[in-house]
């Protein structure tokens, strides 16, 4: 594709960093790591970080540190990437799926009510694509019940909701960095809470379970992130703000271009700051011909890259196989289309995806 998807950016400040780590000897988890985790909790208002190596080990860790186990539920959305819901069965509980709202592809709260049992441990919000979920609304429910959040905030770096930033709303939040994320380190993730002990116990399950060596205090993983990872990610984390902006600004674009079009553009809550990790579009059946897979055919003999997330809601995966009433979910998988929003893309490559997408 000429225009592709999704484009990690990296250049000679993140060479050099990883330079630096080679010439230092010390590439295993060391002090690159502690500075990342440090910096890292300037943008989730202070919470302690924990970082290790993918966002998928991140849910687990957390589910793990707040006790979360076997006969407990977990409130997840299904359209989600599946990690969201293995990480609650690899955990040993049961995940719970619930319908989205149909604005913001995130949780609904009045579900997640109707959902909460006696076996409710925790929910687990996902703020998809880089919007943030109801928070006020999910939070209000969890105080309701005494349980838990934990926030999938693997798509949403810098996000924000009334001027809170997500990962400072549940207990526990996870980022992904992943190489196409709005940040990456290469591959790897964040763990951040407000609680000292979830974080100390965050630690120890990342490392064998020790704190200090050959003193394992508790079964734990090998999951800790390497200081070359680390190194690159603080030099991302430099730059998110300004490829924040950016990816803000061509979301703007591509709504100004858009709009009256055949294709629905991404809707945004009142208070919430949007992070445009996927910049997607809802495409009706009979909108366009062919539908969402056929106008992603069309921009794709254009050489405009463009992507299905999700094409398949995580409670009809084999790895789940449970058939439930979900519509919004299901209507969801059948007809978003996420366009190129990356920094990357110049105003050339902006027009190219508004003639795309709306060429008869």
């Amino acid at each position: 594709m000429s225009i592709p998807a999704a484009a990690p950016l990296f250049g000679a400040e993140e060479r050099e960093a990883v330079d630096r780590v080679l010439r230092s000897g010390m590439v295993a988890q060391g002090p690159e790591v502690a500075a990342f985790e440090e910096e890292f909790s300037a943008i989730v208002a202070g919470r302690t970080a924990v970082a290790v190596n993918s966002g998928t080990s991140g849910l687990h860790l957390a589910l793990l540190a707040m006790g979360v186990g076997p006969g407990d539920e977990v409130i997840v959305p299904s359209f989600s990437f599946a990690a969201t819901a293995n990480v609650v069965a690899l955990a040993g509980a049961t995940p719970v799926f619930v319908d989205i709202e149909p604005g913001h592809y995130c949780l609904d709260p009045a579900a997640v009510e109707a959902a909460v049992t006696p076996r409710t441990a925790a929910i687990m919000p996902v703020h998809l694509y880089g919007h943030p979920a109801d928070m006020a609304a999910i939070g209000a429910i969890a105080q309701r019940h005494g349980i838990a959040v934990i926030e999938d905030a693997c798509q949403a770096h810098a996000a924000a909701l009334d001027g809170t930033p997500v990962g400072a709303f549940g207990k526990t939040a996870v980022f992904s960095l992943y190489p196409t994320k709005n940040m990456t380190s290469g591959e790897g993730g964040m763990v951040v809470t407000d609680d000292p002990q979830i974080a100390r116990t965050l630690r120890l399950l990342r490392n064998q379970g020790m704190e200090k060596r050959y003193e394992n205090e508790l079964v734990g993983f090998n999951v800790r992130m390497t200081d070359l990872h680390a190194a690159i990610g603080r030099v991302q984390l430099r730059k998110l703000a300004g490829w924040t902006e950016q990816r803000r600004a061509n979301a703007a674009f591509l709504d100004a271009g858009l709009a009256g079009s055949a294709v629905g553009t991404p809707s945004v809550a009142p208070g919430a700051r949007h992070v445009y990790h996927q910049y997607t579009v809802r495409v009706e059946p009979d909108a366009v011909p062919g539908g969402r897979d056929g106008l992603a055919e069309r921009l794709a003999a254009r050489g405009v890259g463009s992507g299905v997330y999700y094409p398949i809601p995580i409670h009809r995966l084999p790895s789940f196989g449970l058939a439930l009433d979900l519509p919004e979910t299901e209507r969801a998988a059948r007809e978003v289309l996420s366009l190129p929003v990356h920094p990357s893309l110049s105003d050339a490559d902006l027009k190219s995806i508004v003639e795309a997408v709306v060429a008869k």
